[in-house]
């Protein structure tokens, strides 16, 4: 029997599953999504060949799948990041600084003998749905 509080999240701003998975599944107040790799959506071709350049377009495609969802990057609880070489750490931390200047989200990093694509990094999170009151509930 298939929840119906499962609900799976598509954007044309970040790559289409390319297996049997969704690019995200909403589920009570939390969006799961999918590991992302530097891929552009628009071409479906991998995105620069430096750490720095791949992490911005992993957290670009992370965020487009958020706002389909009608969350965001700063609704973030919690990220995975694969790195194919701990070495990358570094630059790929200063990118990620800048997409969550402030309250970022709890964070592992490991590091993957090989990643889809033959990409250097892929990201996945989880993060909140926030909620939307309706004018109607606020009192006058």
């Amino acid at each position: 029997m298939i929840s119906q509080d499962k609900v799976p999240i598509v954007s044309p701003l970040a790559p289409a599953a390319i297996g049997p998975y969704s690019q995200a599944i909403k589920c009570a107040d939390f969006i799961f999504c999918s590991g992302q790799i530097p891929v552009d959506p628009k071409t479906g071709e991998v995105v620069g060949t430096d750490i720095e350049t791949q992490t911005e377009r992993v957290l670009k495609n992370l965020q487009g799948v958020l706002e389909a969802a009608g969350s965001g990057l700063f609704q973030i609880v919690k990220t995975t990041v694969y790195l194919k070489n701990m070495d990358d750490f570094p630059k790929m931390n200063e990118v990620y600084a800048k997409f969550f200047p402030v309250l970022p989200p709890a964070r592992a990093t490991v590091e993957v003998s090989r990643l889809p694509k033959d990409v250097l990094i892929e990201i996945e999170c989880i993060a909140h749905m926030p909620k939307i009151e309706s004018p109607q509930s606020k009192p006058f």
